[in-house]
């Protein structure tokens, strides 16, 4: 135990999740993305995220890229590391959802003991993962920022799916075929899971 610990006391807020669920009209959820770089994670995110805004739904994206310039800029890509951005991340999507915001975290989140843990900080019932399925190869002609050469040539240590593993998802929520599936049914897709999951209400 830290030796904080006992001067670290919770407060209660005094509007509950529920609540501010009612003022959305929607429920607060996790869809997390998964896959490997190049796979999709991020333009199905933002994809989505459009879909839901026009619904008038209170959205966020939480991207892999982008968290890297600010909260998570102190870490590599080692696998010490890797645990701590998805620990970051993870605790940071739980406070969206707690706010009751639809949050949409794209992040490759390579080992597969990191999502199972925030599925379960988050709550089943709030928690849906979105393997986003797509080879290697495919995701390789799609790099346009070389980072797959430049890791393949021993520039990019650590780079999952070339010198990192990647561990898929045994039994993801959503497996999309983002090689071959359109965006818009992709994210079709994901709308009628969201309100089979009772995350959403009839428009």
């Amino acid at each position: 135990m830290s030796d904080v610990t006992p001067n670290i006391y919770w407060h209660s807020p005094n509007i509950t999740r529920t609540e501010r669920e009612r003022l959305n009209g929607h429920r607060g959820c996790a869809v997390w993305f998964t896959g490997l770089s190049g796979a999709g994670k991020s333009t199905l995110a933002h994809a989505l995220e459009a879909r839901l805004f026009e619904r008038g739904c209170r959205t966020f994206v939480l991207d892999g890229d982008n968290v890297r310039h600010g909260l998570c800029a102190d870490l590599g890509f080692s696998e010490p590391d890797r645990h701590e951005n998805i620990r970051r991340i993870g605790e940071m999507t739980r406070l969206f959802v707690e706010a009751g915001m639809i949050t949409l975290s794209a992040f490759i989140s390579p080992y597969r003991a990191d999502r199972l843990r925030f599925r379960d900080r988050i709550g089943a019932d709030s928690f849906i993962e979105v393997h986003c399925r797509c080879s290697l190869e495919v995701c390789e002609q799609r790099d346009r920022k070389g980072i797959y050469r430049r890791a393949r040539a021993g520039e990019i240590p650590d780079f999952t799916g070339i010198s990192a593993p990647y561990e898929e998802p045994l039994t993801p929520d959503v497996a999309l075929d983002t090689a071959t599936t359109p965006v818009d049914e992709c994210v079709a897709k994901l709308t009628k899971v969201l309100h089979s999951r009772g995350i959403l209400v009839a428009a």
